[in-house]
């Protein structure tokens, strides 16, 4: 089973020829690869597994999934 997390994008960049965005979750910054999603922009709302953005998705699905989370940790990190 795979565990996609959900983050917001906070900046865009090319390292090497490869699209990559700084992501926010919850205030952990994470480089991620977004050749998958070649037109996210800053600001978007991104499912990542291993590193790799997989999916875009609207603020309330990431509110729901992070509620989800939270609740699956009993709100621990």
């Amino acid at each position: 089973m795979c565990l996609a997390v959900p983050g917001r994008v906070c900046e865009r960049h090319e390292e090497a020829g490869l699209r990559l965005a700084t992501v926010d979750f919850g205030g952990v910054r994470k480089r991620v690869c977004v050749e998958t999603l070649p037109d996210v922009a800053v600001g978007a709302w991104v499912l990542v597994h291993a590193g790799i953005a997989l999916q875009e998705i609207d603020a309330a699905a990431a509110a729901e999934s992070l509620r989800a989370l939270a609740a699956g940790t009993d709100g621990a990190p």
